[in-house]
Protein backbone atom coordinates (compact mmCIF):
# COMPACT_ATOMS: atom_id res chain seq x y z
CA UNK A 1 0.00 0.00 0.00
CA UNK A 2 1.77 3.27 -1.10
CA UNK A 3 -0.54 6.05 -0.06
CA UNK A 4 -0.12 7.13 3.19
CA UNK A 5 -0.83 10.00 5.01
CA UNK A 6 1.82 12.43 6.06
CA UNK A 7 2.88 12.98 9.47
CA UNK A 8 4.63 16.20 11.10
CA UNK A 9 7.70 17.18 9.80
CA UNK A 10 11.10 16.17 11.91
CA UNK A 11 12.89 18.12 14.34
CA UNK A 12 16.24 18.30 13.99
CA UNK A 13 17.52 15.71 16.86
CA UNK A 14 15.59 12.76 16.86
CA UNK A 15 15.05 11.80 20.62
CA UNK A 16 16.85 7.98 20.96
CA UNK A 17 16.11 4.92 23.55
CA UNK A 18 20.32 4.42 23.23
CA UNK A 19 20.72 6.10 26.68
CA UNK A 20 18.50 3.63 28.01
CA UNK A 21 20.11 0.75 25.67
CA UNK A 22 23.68 1.64 27.08
CA UNK A 23 22.78 2.08 31.06
CA UNK A 24 21.17 -1.28 31.02
CA UNK A 25 23.24 -3.12 28.70
CA UNK A 26 25.24 -5.28 31.08
CA UNK A 27 21.74 -6.90 32.71
CA UNK A 28 20.18 -6.78 29.66
CA UNK A 29 23.09 -9.28 28.62
CA UNK A 30 22.33 -11.52 31.77
CA UNK A 31 18.20 -11.05 30.82
CA UNK A 32 18.85 -11.90 27.36
CA UNK A 33 20.83 -15.16 28.36
CA UNK A 34 17.56 -15.43 31.28
CA UNK A 35 15.44 -15.46 28.55
CA UNK A 36 16.55 -18.13 26.45
CA UNK A 37 17.17 -20.60 29.50
CA UNK A 38 13.93 -20.32 30.54
CA UNK A 39 12.59 -20.50 26.79
CA UNK A 40 13.82 -24.09 26.94
CA UNK A 41 12.17 -27.52 27.34
CA UNK A 42 12.44 -30.83 26.67
CA UNK A 43 8.59 -30.08 24.17
CA UNK A 44 10.69 -29.84 21.16
CA UNK A 45 7.90 -26.80 19.77
CA UNK A 46 7.99 -24.70 23.24
CA UNK A 47 11.03 -22.87 22.60
CA UNK A 48 10.53 -23.48 18.74
CA UNK A 49 7.63 -21.70 19.52
CA UNK A 50 8.94 -18.85 21.78
CA UNK A 51 12.45 -18.08 20.09
CA UNK A 52 10.44 -17.17 16.78
CA UNK A 53 9.26 -14.27 18.83
CA UNK A 54 11.47 -13.91 21.14
CA UNK A 55 14.65 -13.21 18.16
CA UNK A 56 12.34 -11.03 16.18
CA UNK A 57 14.28 -7.61 17.03
CA UNK A 58 12.19 -5.56 19.31
CA UNK A 59 14.00 -3.23 21.44
CA UNK A 60 13.09 -5.33 24.88
CA UNK A 61 11.67 -1.57 26.41
CA UNK A 62 9.76 -2.64 29.48
CA UNK A 63 12.33 -5.02 30.98
CA UNK A 64 14.92 -2.13 30.39
CA UNK A 65 12.27 0.04 32.57
CA UNK A 66 12.41 -2.33 35.18
CA UNK A 67 16.11 -2.31 35.07
CA UNK A 68 16.55 1.36 34.89
CA UNK A 69 13.85 2.05 37.72
CA UNK A 70 15.94 -0.68 39.94
CA UNK A 71 19.65 1.00 39.18
CA UNK A 72 18.37 4.78 39.39
CA UNK A 73 17.67 3.76 43.03
CA UNK A 74 21.08 1.82 43.77
CA UNK A 75 19.86 -1.88 43.92
CA UNK A 76 22.45 -4.10 43.58
CA UNK A 77 20.56 -7.41 44.10
CA UNK A 78 19.82 -10.17 41.21
CA UNK A 79 16.19 -9.68 41.38
CA UNK A 80 15.54 -6.90 38.63
CA UNK A 81 17.41 -9.57 36.37
CA UNK A 82 14.47 -12.06 36.70
CA UNK A 83 11.45 -9.71 37.09
CA UNK A 84 12.96 -8.17 34.06
CA UNK A 85 12.78 -11.65 32.12
CA UNK A 86 9.13 -12.12 33.83
CA UNK A 87 7.89 -9.03 32.19
CA UNK A 88 9.18 -9.40 28.91
CA UNK A 89 7.90 -13.22 29.03
CA UNK A 90 4.46 -11.75 30.01
CA UNK A 91 4.76 -9.12 27.06
CA UNK A 92 5.89 -12.55 24.89
CA UNK A 93 2.56 -14.43 26.47
CA UNK A 94 0.63 -11.40 25.26
CA UNK A 95 1.64 -11.01 22.05
CA UNK A 96 1.51 -14.60 21.51
CA UNK A 97 -2.15 -14.65 22.84
CA UNK A 98 -3.02 -11.49 20.29
CA UNK A 99 -1.57 -12.64 17.41
CA UNK A 100 -5.02 -15.86 17.30
CA UNK A 101 -7.84 -13.25 18.81
CA UNK A 102 -6.57 -10.57 16.28
CA UNK A 103 -5.95 -13.47 13.35
CA UNK A 104 -3.18 -11.60 12.43
CA UNK A 105 -0.37 -12.98 9.99
CA UNK A 106 2.35 -10.90 10.48
CA UNK A 107 4.49 -9.53 13.35
CA UNK A 108 6.99 -6.95 13.17
CA UNK A 109 8.03 -7.92 9.38
CA UNK A 110 7.69 -12.06 10.25
CA UNK A 111 5.15 -15.07 9.94
CA UNK A 112 3.01 -15.04 13.58
CA UNK A 113 3.48 -18.34 15.19
CA UNK A 114 0.19 -19.16 14.69
CA UNK A 115 0.55 -19.37 11.20
CA UNK A 116 3.25 -21.66 11.43
CA UNK A 117 2.68 -23.73 14.17
CA UNK A 118 -1.02 -23.00 14.51
CA UNK A 119 -3.39 -21.32 16.95
CA UNK A 120 -3.19 -24.27 19.69
CA UNK A 121 0.36 -24.06 19.62
CA UNK A 122 0.59 -20.25 20.09
CA UNK A 123 -1.91 -20.18 23.01
CA UNK A 124 -0.37 -22.75 25.42
CA UNK A 125 3.46 -21.38 24.84
CA UNK A 126 2.13 -18.43 25.70
CA UNK A 127 0.98 -19.83 28.92
CA UNK A 128 4.05 -21.75 29.31
CA UNK A 129 5.89 -18.47 29.59
CA UNK A 130 3.39 -16.94 31.64
CA UNK A 131 3.97 -20.06 34.10
CA UNK A 132 7.60 -19.42 33.98
CA UNK A 133 7.34 -15.79 34.67
CA UNK A 134 5.35 -16.49 37.78
CA UNK A 135 8.05 -18.70 39.00
CA UNK A 136 10.50 -16.04 38.89
CA UNK A 137 8.45 -13.82 40.09
CA UNK A 138 8.46 -15.95 43.03
CA UNK A 139 12.39 -16.48 43.18
CA UNK A 140 12.48 -13.02 43.74
CA UNK A 141 10.48 -12.79 47.33
CA UNK A 142 9.02 -9.94 47.10
CA UNK A 143 5.17 -10.45 47.50
CA UNK A 144 4.81 -6.72 46.15
CA UNK A 145 7.11 -6.83 43.23
CA UNK A 146 4.61 -10.62 42.74
CA UNK A 147 1.32 -8.62 43.86
CA UNK A 148 1.72 -5.83 40.74
CA UNK A 149 2.87 -7.89 37.98
CA UNK A 150 0.16 -10.61 38.84
CA UNK A 151 -2.22 -7.51 39.20
CA UNK A 152 -1.03 -6.86 35.43
CA UNK A 153 -1.39 -9.71 34.34
CA UNK A 154 -4.92 -9.86 35.00
CA UNK A 155 -5.72 -6.35 33.99
CA UNK A 156 -4.01 -7.26 30.46
CA UNK A 157 -6.33 -10.42 30.52
CA UNK A 158 -9.24 -8.27 31.12
CA UNK A 159 -8.32 -5.59 28.54
CA UNK A 160 -8.18 -8.79 25.93
CA UNK A 161 -11.45 -9.52 26.59
CA UNK A 162 -13.21 -5.76 26.82
CA UNK A 163 -11.46 -5.30 22.91
CA UNK A 164 -13.64 -8.49 21.98
CA UNK A 165 -16.58 -6.67 23.44
CA UNK A 166 -16.26 -3.61 21.34
CA UNK A 167 -14.60 -4.99 18.39
CA UNK A 168 -15.89 -3.53 15.17
CA UNK A 169 -18.53 -1.91 16.98
CA UNK A 170 -18.79 2.18 15.51
CA UNK A 171 -19.95 3.24 18.26
CA UNK A 172 -16.84 2.69 20.64
CA UNK A 173 -16.61 5.94 22.42
CA UNK A 174 -12.85 7.49 22.86
CA UNK A 175 -13.12 6.61 26.86
CA UNK A 176 -13.44 3.01 25.60
CA UNK A 177 -10.83 3.19 23.50
CA UNK A 178 -8.65 4.33 26.53
CA UNK A 179 -10.09 1.56 28.89
CA UNK A 180 -8.76 -0.96 26.39
CA UNK A 181 -5.67 0.10 25.74
CA UNK A 182 -5.11 1.54 29.78
CA UNK A 183 -5.28 -2.20 30.23
CA UNK A 184 -4.03 -4.29 27.62
CA UNK A 185 -0.57 -1.78 26.69
CA UNK A 186 0.02 0.78 29.49
CA UNK A 187 -0.61 -1.68 32.43
CA UNK A 188 2.40 -3.45 31.86
CA UNK A 189 4.40 -0.62 31.03
CA UNK A 190 3.34 0.31 34.23
CA UNK A 191 4.16 -2.82 36.47
CA UNK A 192 7.35 -2.52 34.75
CA UNK A 193 8.28 0.69 36.13
CA UNK A 194 7.17 0.39 39.57
CA UNK A 195 8.73 -3.05 40.10
CA UNK A 196 12.18 -1.62 40.31
CA UNK A 197 11.42 1.06 43.42
CA UNK A 198 9.77 -1.93 45.07
CA UNK A 199 12.67 -4.15 45.05
CA UNK A 200 14.89 -1.55 45.86
CA UNK A 201 12.82 -0.79 48.78
CA UNK A 202 11.97 3.06 48.16
CA UNK A 203 8.62 4.70 49.75
CA UNK A 204 5.45 4.96 48.26
CA UNK A 205 5.44 8.01 47.21
CA UNK A 206 8.91 7.36 44.41
CA UNK A 207 6.95 3.81 43.19
CA UNK A 208 3.50 5.87 42.62
CA UNK A 209 5.86 7.84 40.40
CA UNK A 210 7.41 5.38 38.21
CA UNK A 211 4.10 3.64 38.15
CA UNK A 212 2.55 6.96 36.53
CA UNK A 213 5.44 7.14 34.58
CA UNK A 214 5.13 3.74 33.10
CA UNK A 215 1.01 3.61 32.63
CA UNK A 216 1.40 7.04 30.93
CA UNK A 217 4.24 6.15 28.51
CA UNK A 218 2.59 3.14 27.58
CA UNK A 219 -0.54 5.13 26.43
CA UNK A 220 1.64 7.80 24.58
CA UNK A 221 3.46 4.34 22.91
CA UNK A 222 0.20 2.97 21.96
CA UNK A 223 -1.97 6.03 20.53
CA UNK A 224 1.31 6.09 18.50
CA UNK A 225 1.35 2.75 16.98
CA UNK A 226 -2.55 3.75 16.07
CA UNK A 227 -1.17 6.62 14.01
CA UNK A 228 1.89 4.98 12.38
CA UNK A 229 -0.74 2.19 11.28
CA UNK A 230 -2.45 4.94 8.78
CA UNK A 231 0.63 7.38 8.83
CA UNK A 232 3.79 5.26 8.79
CA UNK A 233 6.02 2.74 7.11
CA UNK A 234 6.02 -0.74 6.54
CA UNK A 235 9.67 -0.78 6.85
CA UNK A 236 9.16 0.73 10.05
CA UNK A 237 5.76 -0.70 11.63
CA UNK A 238 6.85 -4.58 11.23
CA UNK A 239 3.55 -5.01 9.16
CA UNK A 240 1.78 -3.60 5.97
CA UNK A 241 0.63 -0.03 6.65
CA UNK A 242 -3.70 -0.10 7.03
CA UNK A 243 -3.22 -3.83 8.79
CA UNK A 244 -5.39 -2.50 11.76
CA UNK A 245 -8.17 -1.38 9.18
CA UNK A 246 -7.93 -4.75 7.41
CA UNK A 247 -8.15 -6.37 10.60
CA UNK A 248 -11.33 -4.16 11.45
CA UNK A 249 -9.64 -2.56 14.24
CA UNK A 250 -11.21 0.48 15.61
CA UNK A 251 -7.98 2.67 17.22
CA UNK A 252 -8.68 6.40 17.91
CA UNK A 253 -7.72 7.77 14.11
CA UNK A 254 -10.93 5.60 13.34
CA UNK A 255 -13.38 6.63 16.22
CA UNK A 256 -12.21 10.52 16.22
CA UNK A 257 -12.81 10.51 12.19
CA UNK A 258 -16.52 8.77 12.45
CA UNK A 259 -17.41 11.25 15.37
CA UNK A 260 -16.60 14.26 13.32
CA UNK A 261 -18.49 12.37 10.13
CA UNK A 262 -21.09 13.15 7.90
CA UNK A 263 -24.20 10.68 8.01
CA UNK A 264 -22.75 9.33 4.97
CA UNK A 265 -19.23 8.64 5.84
CA UNK A 266 -20.40 7.37 9.15
CA UNK A 267 -22.29 4.87 6.96
CA UNK A 268 -19.11 4.00 4.54
CA UNK A 269 -16.95 3.26 8.54
CA UNK A 270 -19.47 0.64 9.72
CA UNK A 271 -19.69 -0.09 6.09
CA UNK A 272 -15.83 -1.26 5.89
CA UNK A 273 -15.03 -1.72 10.22
CA UNK A 274 -18.29 -3.91 10.67
CA UNK A 275 -19.25 -5.52 7.88
CA UNK A 276 -15.21 -6.12 7.35
CA UNK A 277 -15.14 -4.16 3.55
CA UNK A 278 -11.74 -3.66 3.99
CA UNK A 279 -10.51 -3.03 0.50
CA UNK A 280 -7.81 -1.47 -0.57
CA UNK A 281 -9.82 1.70 -2.13
CA UNK A 282 -12.06 1.64 0.93
CA UNK A 283 -8.28 1.94 2.36
CA UNK A 284 -7.75 5.07 0.58
CA UNK A 285 -11.19 6.48 1.05
CA UNK A 286 -10.66 5.78 4.85
CA UNK A 287 -7.09 7.70 4.80
CA UNK A 288 -9.07 10.52 3.24
CA UNK A 289 -11.12 10.96 6.08
CA UNK A 290 -8.58 10.67 8.46
CA UNK A 291 -7.24 13.37 7.07
CA UNK A 292 -10.27 15.20 6.83
CA UNK A 293 -10.54 15.09 10.09
CA UNK A 294 -7.44 15.26 11.44
CA UNK A 295 -7.60 11.83 13.23
CA UNK A 296 -3.94 11.29 12.93
CA UNK A 297 -2.92 14.81 14.10
CA UNK A 298 -5.17 14.77 16.99
CA UNK A 299 -4.28 10.89 17.80
CA UNK A 300 -0.86 12.51 18.09
CA UNK A 301 -1.62 15.28 20.37
CA UNK A 302 -3.11 12.80 22.99
CA UNK A 303 0.10 10.67 22.98
CA UNK A 304 1.74 14.00 23.90
CA UNK A 305 -0.59 14.82 26.18
CA UNK A 306 -0.26 11.30 28.17
CA UNK A 307 3.85 11.66 27.66
CA UNK A 308 3.57 15.26 29.23
CA UNK A 309 1.95 13.59 32.26
CA UNK A 310 4.90 10.47 32.16
CA UNK A 311 7.57 13.79 32.56
CA UNK A 312 5.64 15.55 35.02
CA UNK A 313 5.41 12.30 37.18
CA UNK A 314 9.58 11.96 37.08
CA UNK A 315 10.16 15.66 37.93
CA UNK A 316 10.33 15.24 41.92
CA UNK A 317 12.47 12.54 41.31
CA UNK A 318 16.69 13.62 41.86
CA UNK A 319 18.61 14.37 38.80
CA UNK A 320 20.29 11.33 37.31
CA UNK A 321 22.02 9.65 34.40
CA UNK A 322 18.44 6.84 34.37
CA UNK A 323 16.27 9.73 34.72
CA UNK A 324 17.53 11.63 32.12
CA UNK A 325 16.84 8.33 30.16
CA UNK A 326 13.65 7.31 31.03
CA UNK A 327 12.63 11.57 30.40
CA UNK A 328 14.25 10.65 26.62
CA UNK A 329 12.22 7.58 25.84
CA UNK A 330 9.05 9.33 26.15
CA UNK A 331 10.06 11.63 23.39
CA UNK A 332 11.33 8.76 21.63
CA UNK A 333 8.31 6.66 21.57
CA UNK A 334 6.70 9.92 20.48
CA UNK A 335 8.82 10.95 17.87
CA UNK A 336 8.48 7.54 15.90
CA UNK A 337 5.81 9.79 13.80
CA UNK A 338 8.32 12.15 13.00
Amino acid sequence: MGVVIPLEESKNKQASVKPLVDLTKGDMERVNQLILSKAGSDVQMIPEVANHLISSGGKRLRPMLTLASAAMFGYEGEGHIKLATSVEFMHTATLLHDDVVDESDLRRGKSTARTIWGNQASVLVGDFLLGQAFKMMVEVGSMEALDVLATAASVIAEGEVLQLSVAKNMETTEDDYLSVIRAKTAALFAAAAEVGPIIAATDKATRSALRSYGMNLGLAFQLVDDALDYGGKAADLGKNVGDDFREGKITLPVILSYRRGTTEERAFWRQAIENGESTEENLEKALALITKYNGLKDTIARAKHYGTIASDALAPLPDSAYKSALLEVIDFCIDRVN
